[in-house]
């Protein structure tokens, strides 16, 4: 008896579906290299890898960093979609504004230390991050 594996065919198959239609872009570079695509095609092919084992948790550090806008609006719409498929997200990221949009909850670190911390909402309308952190 071979090991087991929590994928068949089929269930693979899926995988490939679902990660697709996070990442329509990826369907024409599907038989490229991922070495050989651009620095957001290459961070949607590290998302999409990490969905394809059907996680119960994501962890993502800093998935916009050096992307361009339009890329990053892509990047963020596929969190957001991985989070209504029931995953949950451990999202490291230093643009606040952004990560506070699609996070249920926020913690605000500096040098090591837990400076600020609740529902995201919250934490978007405090002022001493807009102060500290955002620079508004």
């Amino acid at each position: 008896m071979g090991a087991y594996s929590p994928h068949t065919r089929e269930s693979k198959a899926k995988s490939y579906e679902r990660v697709l239609r996070l990442f329509p872009r990826m369907q024409e570079r599907f038989y490229q290299m991922a070495g050989t695509l651009s620095e957001g095609e290459q961070q949607m092919c590290a998302l999409g890898q990490g969905m394809m084992e059907l996680p119960n948790l994501l962890i993502l550090d800093e998935p916009s960093l050096g992307l361009a806008p339009g890329v990053v609006d892509d990047v963020y719409a596929a969190i957001q979609e991985i989070k209504r498929q029931a995953v949950s997200v451990l999202l490291v990221e230093q643009s606040a504004k952004r990560a506070l949009q699609v996070a249920s909850r926020g913690y605000v670190l500096e040098n090591g230390h837990i400076m600020l911390s609740g529902p995201s909402a919250e934490l978007a309308d405090d002022a001493r991050l807009h102060e500290s952190y955002l620079g508004l």
